[in-house]
């Protein structure tokens, strides 16, 4: 049994734990990031929404949208990238979800068509506008992340914003009116300048940073040679299975691409991706 599971809570009933986030960072003391839901909301806080996110270990949890961080004795604030690299699990799967209904609320206070202030609807996980009868939903935004390859070979690049010395697999936004697949080839097309060829669909992952649906393929190279992006590549080599740089994150779907390959290389059993 799944210790997190998601589903629509009454954020009027009583009782129930908390989180208190704001801007992919959450709350926490030295027990965790859950705190008595009656209790937390007692204090001096700039929320902006609450809402009901699930249950943990069987116990109701519910979600405090701030408008900004605040001081609390004993208590520090933790990025939801600290938790996916040091946290358990189960404990990120319910921040992930957190994060995203959390970026939800706060983006979508008002209307983006008439300007008048949105409200839940209950029992649903929509915003709705009395004036104009606009509803908006939890926002996906569907991306690609492929690992090109060439026999022992894997096409890893690094962007500006990673970590220094990681490198990583492709990745990139579709666009309005193109399928996943055409926009696999554009996007390695536009980033490293290579065209690819038999590409597989592995898996996909949600990745809320801040609210993407990361979906893995696997690709073979097919002809050219690197020509990186400019702003968007700072580095792009051929790395052999044998020795590969520093890598992404163990949980992250980019690493589960890469590991499946190498795996597959050396005659090893393939990985599982992580919830």
């Amino acid at each position: 049994m799944q210790r997190w599971q998601p589903t629509l809570l009454d954020s009027q009933l009583p009782g129930g734990w908390v989180v208190a986030h704001f801007k992919q960072h959450f709350l926490a003391d030295s027990n965790g990031v859950l705190f008595p839901r009656e209790w937390l909301k007692q204090q001096d806080l700039p929320i902006v929404a609450e809402h009901g996110l699930g249950h943990f270990d069987g116990d109701a949890i519910y979600l405090l949208e701030l408008s900004q961080p605040f001081d609390m004795q004993g208590c520090a604030w933790q990025s939801l990238r600290q938790f996916m690299l040091q946290g358990d699990a189960d404990t990120f799967k319910l921040l992930s979800y957190a994060t995203q209904i959390g970026t939800w609320a706060s983006q979508h206070r008002f209307c983006g068509s008439c300007g008048e202030t949105m409200q839940h609807i209950p029992g649903e996980r929509a915003m709705h506008c009395v004036r104009c009868e606009l509803q908006h939903y939890p926002r996906l935004s569907p991306s690609m992340i492929v690992l090109v390859t060439r026999g022992d070979e894997v096409l890893l690049a690094r962007s500006p914003r990673f970590v220094s010395g990681v490198y990583s697999t492709l990745a990139g936004f579709v666009e309005a009116g193109e399928s996943v697949e055409h926009c696999v080839a554009r996007e390695v097309r536009e980033e490293v300048g290579v065209e690819i060829k038999n590409l597989q669909y592995l898996g996909s992952q949600g990745w809320p940073f801040p609210h993407s649906l990361m979906l893995g393929f696997h690709a073979e190279y097919d002809s050219g040679d690197i020509v990186m992006q400019a702003d968007e590549i700072e580095d792009a080599q051929w790395f052999n299975v044998h020795d590969l740089p520093p890598l992404p994150a163990t949980r992250s779907i980019a690493r589960h691409l890469i590991d499946v390959y190498v795996a597959r290389r050396l005659g090893h059993p393939e990985p599982v991706l992580p919830g």
